[in-house]
Formats: structure tokens, sequence, C-alpha cells
């Protein structure tokens, strides 16, 4: 619940109230501010403002209406010179109204004063007041800022609320089974709305997650954090399962917690969920607890912090796999360029696959879906295949570069971040279909060509996706800011301190890089 209060001044008010059509940034403001219990209190010096108005219908109607909002009785005033000295000149009652306004904002009465009076917002111009004292727009930025969620979207994943799943559907009969209040349990997550990422394919509900965000005092957990996300429900139904739809709904709630700035993130399961235990562990999820009933909990603390890595503790790219998402950016890990061609990237990065948008529709760019074989774009350990000779070591960054595609948006740009897990080769088919296995953007089909048409061995790159860049940075500005010397890589180059600047400024993942 937030403890936030906002003071709305008059002519707000008057505008939200009047019989005419409601602006619809004022309706959006007393909306959001409902829904996160901002508190929206009217000051009583407005009140009498409205008192004054000689239209008595207008003034019946406009003082029958403000009970909706919470009175805010005027705080005793200083003298006159002492307002003067602090607020400007007080000349006639509207005057007196805009200082009443001004000094509750300055005693801490509120946190935010909005008013459309371009002579209130002059008033404190010079003053620290001045950044707490906004327009409407400016505060509907400031809920939307401050409390709408950063949304990370990702293919087959929809945003959904508990009361628009189907409680019938089959993905939660096992749940049942193991629950025998989960109806129960269900219901109150309809009436509460919790929010869900659903997994549709072919119409079919292949997976899901609720999650819920929780206080520290009601939160299930032992490690250190306010801020916190709790997965209810995390459940793949078994005959998807090969389609590394877990993996796609891990990579949904850990990119979203880490972007919106949790400190915790936690899930309950039991000893038989072997599948997901290993996903969670694999991605720095700790078992803090068991309980008599065999649920064992398990929790993955985040940082907005830069992540460093140190010969004390682990291993380079297990720093890295236990932090996911953050990454190392700095010695040892190294930075590398990676070219791909366009569809191959958009087969490994299917989320970015937005076709550049139609001269008649140009502020409308299309995301192409995908075929049939949707596996490699819904992991976060994806494999590229290249014979490049360039060494790279476990927990070295990858930036991918999308070659000239023709018709993609993303065309000739740097697009993502990954960090190499681990580098084989092999001039064996047999041998590559099994370490590709089924991460791998390549049909059996292309392997046995790409071992077939030269005698080097083919490099096995296994790679974590960190995230994308948002935008993503052209070849123009690569070459403009000295990314590139000239013409853009055709294979796997090495990017030095001075050369990856450019790209780091522009990661914005939710933590420092």
């Amino acid at each position: 619940m937030s403890a936030f209060k906002l003071l709305i001044d008059t002519n707000v008010f008057i505008g939200l109230e009047d019989p005419k059509r409601v602006d619809p940034a004022l309706a959006e403001l007393v909306r959001k501010c409902a829904e996160f219990t901002v508190g929206v209190f009217v000051h009583e010096a407005a009140l009498a403002d409205i008192g004054r108005d000689k239209d008595a219908t207008r003034r019946e109607i406009s003082l029958s209406k403000v009970r909706k909002f919470q009175e805010l009785k005027a705080p005793k005033l200083p003298e006159k010179a002492a307002l003067e000295a602090k607020f400007g000149a007080i000349r006639k009652p509207n005057d007196e109204v805009d200082v009443a306004l001004l000094h509750a904002l300055d005693l801490k009465a509120v946190d935010l004063l909005i008013t459309e009076d371009l002579g209130i917002h002059g008033r404190v111009k010079l003053s620290p007041l001045a950044s707490q004292v906004l327009t409407v727009a400016d505060a509907l930025a400031w809920l939307r800022r401050t409390f709408d969620p950063t949304p990370v979207a990702l293919p087959l994943i929809e945003e959904r609320k508990a009361y628009e799943v189907d409680q019938s559907d089959e993905i939660f009969d096992s749940l049942r089974e193991g629950y025998p209040d989960f109806n129960v349990w269900w219901g109150k997550c309809v009436q509460e709305h919790r929010p869900c990422w659903v997994v549709t394919v072919d119409s079919a509900l292949a997976g899901i997650v609720v999650r819920k965000d929780e206080r520290r005092t009601e939160a299930a957990v032992t490690l250190p954090g306010e801020k916190i996300l709790k997965i209810c429900t995390f459940k793949v139904r078994p005959e998807y399962r090969g389609e590394k739809l877990g993996e796609l709904l891990l990579k949904q709630v850990l990119w979203y917690a880490q972007r919106n700035g949790y400190d915790l993130t936690y899930v309950t399961t039991y000893a038989n969920q072997e599948t997901l235990i290993r996903l969670l562990e694999y991605y720095g999820f700790l078992q803090t607890a068991a309980h008599a009933d065999g649920e064992l909990i398990f929790e993955k603390p985040l940082s907005k912090e830069r992540l460093e890595w140190s010969e004390a503790g682990p291993d380079l790219f297990t720093t890295v796999r236990t932090n996911y998402p953050r990454f190392v950016a700095d010695d040892p890990a190294r930075v590398f360029c990676v070219p791909i061609q366009g569809d191959y990237h958009q087969k490994l990065f299917p989320e970015l696959a937005f076709a550049a948008p139609m001269p008649l529709f140009p502020d409308e760019p299309a995301l192409i879906t995908g075929g049939r074989d949707r596996t490699p774009g819904n992991t976060i350990r994806k494999v590229y295949l290249c014979r490049s000779k360039t060494k790279l070591d476990p927990g070295d960054v990858l930036l991918f570069y999308q070659s000239k595609t023709g018709g993609m948006l993303s065309s000739q740009a740097i697009t993502s971040v990954g960090v190499v897990e681990r580098v084989s080769q092999t001039d064996d088919v047999e041998e590559l279909v099994r370490l590709t296995a089924k991460r791998s953007v390549f049909s059996e089909t292309e392997l046995r060509q790409m071992v077939a048409e030269r005698a080097a061995p083919v490099r096995v790159i296994d790679f974590l996706l960190i995230g994308h860049l948002d935008p993503t940075v052209p070849l123009a500005t690569l070459t403009g800011e000295g990314v590139f010397n000239g013409s853009p890589p055709q294979s796997i180059c090495s990017l030095p301190t001075e050369r990856f600047a450019p790209i780091r400024r522009r990661l914005e993942l939710g933590f420092e890089v």
C-alpha cells in the first residue's frame, strides 16, 4: 500500500467535477491514485474557495461531490510577512488559498501538490518545492513511473488476471490433486485480480505463472529484501515440456523482477518437482527452508548493483549464472561482437523479429511469428554455431549484430547480449546433433551440410541470453561512435573497453553494467 499523499488544487478539482466531459488525463490520474492507494486530498482553503462561487447551483453540486476526496484541514499559517517572504505577494483571497496550499506542502503534510495554476508554479520556481508542484500531466507521468511495472514482452506469453483464466482447464488438475484447497485459493486469486503470465499454444493453455507482490511481514522468506515477488504457481502442461516453456516462463519472471527493482523473488514447491528445482537452482535460487509437509522454499536475491567477480569466489561463469540476469562486463570478462544472419536471429530471438513498417503504417512494425519449432526462442541457454577461430572463454560477453536482412526492423544493428557458457567443437555430425540438442536454430539437415561443406570443425558456443537493447543500436551509430572501425564484422571480433563503452551505456536491463 502506498503512503503517498497528493493535494489537488481547486482548478484541478473543478476540472474533474464540472458537468462537461472529463479530461482523460484527469480521469486517469484519479483512477491510478485509487489503484495504487495514493491518498488524494482537497485543502480546506480550496473548499472555501468553492464556497465563494456566486453560482449557487454549481456551488452546491461541487460541494456535494467533494466528499469522494479526503479533506486536509488547514494547518495554522505563519504571519503574512513570513509567508510572503517564502511564497511571494498576497494581495487577494485567491492568493491566500495558493499560499495555504504551498504551506501545507512545505510542512510535508502532503507529498505533492497538483495544480494547473501557473501562478502557483511561479511562486516556487526557484525553490526546492518546485519539484513537488506538478501539473496533471506531470503527476500522471510520476504515477506511471513510480507504480506501473516495466513490461517484459516475450513470445507466446500473455499478461492476464486470474479471473480471465479458465479454472476448469486441464493444467490445474494435478494442482488440485496435490492441494485439496486449490479451488478456495484460486477463488481468492480471482477476487484479488492476481496477475498471471500464461503461455498459449494453438489456443491451449500450455503454461502459467501466478505472481504476487508481498510485504516482508507476510513473505515466507529468510534472505534480506523489502520488495518481494512471490511466484505462487509455476506450471507447464506435461505435453509441452519439451519446448522449454518452463525456461521461457522463468526468463519472464527474472527479467520482470530485475527490471522492476525487486530485492527478492521466491517460489514454493515439493521435492518431486525435480525438473523445476534443477531449473531454479541453475539460475541461483537457494533452498532456504523445508516445511514438515515437504514443502520447499527457494529464494533468489536480486540487486541493481554492478556484478563484480572475485577470485575468492566461484569461477566467472558460475558467478554470472547464479546472479542471472546480471553479468560481469569487466576483467577478466572480455567482450565480443557476434554477427548473425537474419533468419537465425529471428529463431534465436523471436521477441525482436519485427518486420520493418509498411509505408502506409509507419508507426506499426509487425512481429513475425515463428514456425513450429519454438524451442530455440523459448530458452535462456542458447547455441550459436560458427567456424570462427576467435578464442572465447566461459563468462565472456557476446553482443549479437544482426547482419543486413531485408524487411527486418533491426537489420544491421546490435540487438542482444549474451554470456558464454562453454565452447566446444567437432567435425562429427552425430556429436554435433548431440551438442546442440534442441537449443539450436539449425535442423539436422543443415547441421549435416555444415559439417560436409568444409573440413574445419564446427564450433559450438553455448551461451545465456541476458537481454536485448531497447532500442537496438544501428550501424550508423556503431560506426559513428567507434564501436566498428569501418564496415561491420563478418566474423566474431573482440571489442576492447573503449569500443564497448557506447553499447555499455545503452544497456538498461535493471542493473548497472
